[in-house]
């Protein structure tokens, strides 16, 4: 029997991006492939409450009782420390909701493979094509931990490159529920894009008061570096439209992704997200590893069974065709998206308008600028 483990928030401020929407999403590619190809497989799940040691400690014991695989994470921390010990027992870490970039970077693993989104991607995407699209200005309003200050970072240096100035930013304790002062020295800045290196609650909360100050009629564009689809929805487009943000998956792209929110939207109580649809992705392409090597000799070596899931191309309804790169880095298309008006929307969930595509070449970070130190470039 092959084991999953999705360990994720469940109960936390990040529960609605990941959460029991991303174990829907697991269960869901095991019930469509698992039994049609001959395998076992069992799939469980814990709620690691945002604590490292918490998470850690689940990992280590599902590893200890024969867990083969543990995935998603919502947390930077706990997938750098799970990715860790993947690789100490030679198991596999598949983190679908992480943002560092030092997973695929000098803290790579022959045992990991990452999906989704990274710090890289997301600055890429949301800072270098707003420039492009004439948002060469900018004041950031950044989370104050190690993951706000690398998306403000990476974005800053994409800013740069296009052409682009930052005139100024503000740290921000995290969690904050205030962000009235920051939100008015943005809007005094004068600069076009006020940006949101920050996530979860707090960009919602920014993105709620700065519709209160009525920032947006001002000619100011919000973009927001970590957004997903539950957060538009809580948010609802009167208060949410014209928002910038990157995202791999949209459910409303293409026919083939149509289809699959159409699955798993009742299981997931919403339209998947990209990191649930990350999920769904990485399960089955495990999956069909295991159904080339057997069960026997998937489970003989995580590395192993990486190394053969990164020789297989990637091709499911999320996000069609791709391939995973020697780091372990999943290259998937990105987009940057613009958040519909009221009037703009036709049916329930479209909320997304597309203003630029980024192909994977350009979107991720080069293989030898990560400095993955069992890759030779």
């Amino acid at each position: 029997m092959l084991k999953l483990g999705v360990l994720n928030d469940q109960s936390g401020p990040y529960r609605g991006n990941g959460g029991p929407g991303s174990v829907a999403c697991v269960k869901q590619a095991v019930q469509e492939f698992a039994s049609q190809h001959g395998l076992n497989v069992e799939v469980i799940s814990a709620d690691h409450q945002g604590k490292p040691d918490i998470g850690l400690g689940i990992a280590r014991q599902w590893f200890d009782q024969g867990v083969d695989v543990a995935m998603d994470f919502q947390n930077s921390a706990i997938a750098l420390a799970v990715a860790g010990l993947a690789r100490e027992k030679d198991k596999i870490a598949l983190p679908c909701n992480a943002g560092t970039a030092e997973l695929t970077g000098k803290q790579c693993s022959p045992n990991t493979i990452h999906w989704a989104y990274d710090t890289y991607m997301l600055a890429r995407t949301v800072g270098g094509a707003t420039v492009k699209t004439g948002g060469d200005t900018w004041f950031f309003i950044t989370a104050d931990y190690a993951f706000g200050h690398a998306l403000e970072s990476s974005t800053t240096n994409f800013i740069k490159k296009a052409g682009g100035r930052v005139l100024g930013d503000i740290n921000m304790p995290f969690p904050s529920n205030d962000f009235s002062s920051a939100l008015l020295r943005a809007q005094m800045s004068g600069a076009k894009v006020i940006g949101f290196a920050n996530a979860g609650t707090d960009t919602v909360n920014c993105i709620k008061q700065a519709a209160e100050f009525g920032i947006s009629q001002h000619n100011t564009k919000m973009a927001a570096l970590l957004l997903m689809i539950n957060d538009v929805h809580a948010l609802g487009l009167n208060t949410a439209h014209g928002l910038l943000l990157a995202n791999v998956f949209y459910w409303d792209l293409n026919d083939r992704t149509r289809a699959f929110a159409k699955r798993v939207q009742t299981s997931v109580g919403a339209m998947p997200t990209m990191s649930q649809a990350a999920c769904y992705g990485a399960a089955l392409h495990y999956m069909k590893a295991a159904a080339e090597m057997g069960v026997a000799d998937i489970k003989k070596s995580g590395r192993a069974a990486v190394a053969r899931m990164k020789a297989m191309p990637v091709d499911d309804e999320p996000f069609g065709r791709c391939r995973i790169r020697d780091d372990g880095r999943v290259l998937h298309t990105a987009y940057l998206f613009e958040v519909k008006k009221p009037d703009e929307s036709t049916k329930p969930w479209d909320y997304y308008k597309l203003v630029a595509t980024v192909p994977p070449d350009e979107a991720w970070r080069p293989l030898a600028d990560g400095g993955c130190p069992f890759v030779r470039t």
